[in-house]
């Protein structure tokens, strides 16, 4: 059984997804597996992907599937029968890893803590470092105690591939992506507050590339219309989801309000009658329950939440 199992969804990447497959294939801990789901790509991937298992030359194994397009989370749901590691990674294929990132994190990996947090840092196509993303560090706790202290200290908390994931802890408690946007916010909180043992390190060894393809950069309003019907979505997933958690009360407001706060956030993507339908759902949700007023820039949103459309608008 491999330490890790590598899920990298592929779709039209064939400028990147070669530095991402032997970024893996290169690490200095190889007790790995990778697992390619191609997602129906119409570029040039394939051929690539197939050149990088052909010149394969490690003891990296490559598991390699073809599916109908389905989404970069439907392609991960996907990937997960075919884990056979101990832990499981997810890399997106156009971001790329360090050599040493799981050989950083293996001590953390023998103790079998479930849920194991990195930094990423934003790159350009050159490989330039744009941006290091810092962030809290702490050893073992529970997950409701990480939870409290990343949800006001980390600016990066959703995207799933800055965590390596115990695959007991991941498939035992049958977390899967649905959806097509935003499914890192849907999902993240929830896996962490699940986990029996958490730690943030300091390990940098994610590289994020900054490209005007990536589906978290698009900027057609249509999909910014689309991405706010799912993280509304994905509120109320959230809602339903952790009534059946056994946490404690605190957590609970902690995950309700880091979740409000998102899709407020997301307001300001959306234009005119869209943006008036937006906040229709906000107040049918009764949002402003959900922020608690410990300073004078929360109350001003959750007053702002109750109050109409109309006079929001006018604020805005």
């Amino acid at each position: 059984m491999p330490k890790i199992s590598v899920i990298v969804p592929v779709y039209n990447t064939e400028k990147y997804v070669e530095k991402c497959i032997k970024s893996i294939l290169n690490q200095t801990m190889d007790d790995i597996e990778i697992i390619i789901v191609n997602d129906g790509t119409k570029d040039n991937s394939e051929t690539i992907i197939n050149k990088c298992i052909k010149e394969n030359n490690t003891k990296i194994p490559i598991k390699y599937f073809k599916k109908e397009n389905g989404g970069l989370f439907d392609a991960r749901n996907y990937a997960l029968k075919y884990v056979s590691g101990e832990y499981i990674s997810f890399i997106d294929s156009d971001d790329y890893i360090e050599k040493d990132l799981y050989k950083n994190l293996e001590k953390y990996i023998d103790e079998g803590i479930d849920l194991i947090k990195f930094k990423m840092q934003q790159v350009d196509e050159n490989g330039g470092t744009i941006q290091k993303l810092d962030g809290p560090v702490f050893e073992k706790c529970t997950g409701e105690e990480a939870y409290e202290k990343l949800c006001t200290q980390e600016k990066y908390l959703d995207p799933a591939c800055i965590y390596l994931y115990k695959t007991q802890f991941f498939i035992e408690n049958n977390f899967k992506y649905s959806g097509k946007y935003h499914e890192d916010f849907g999902l993240t909180s929830l896996v962490i507050i699940k986990a029996k043992s958490f730690v943030s390190t300091n390990v940098v060894g994610y590289n994020y590339l900054q490209t005007n393809n990536s589906i978290t950069r698009n900027k057609e309003y249509q999909k910014e219309i689309e991405k706010a019907k799912c993280i509304l979505n994905n509120y109320d997933n959230m809602i339903k989801v952790i009534q059946d958690y056994k946490i404690n009360e605190k957590t609970k407001d902690l995950v309700r309000r880091y979740y409000t706060n998102t899709v407020i956030l997301k307001s300001k993507d959306l234009k005119n009658k869209d943006l008036e339908e937006y906040i229709k759902e906000i107040k049918k949700r009764k949002m402003y329950k959900n922020i608690k007023p410990y300073n004078i820039k929360q109350l001003i949103k959750r007053i702002v939440l109750k109050i109409s459309v109309k006079l929001y608008l006018k604020i805005r």
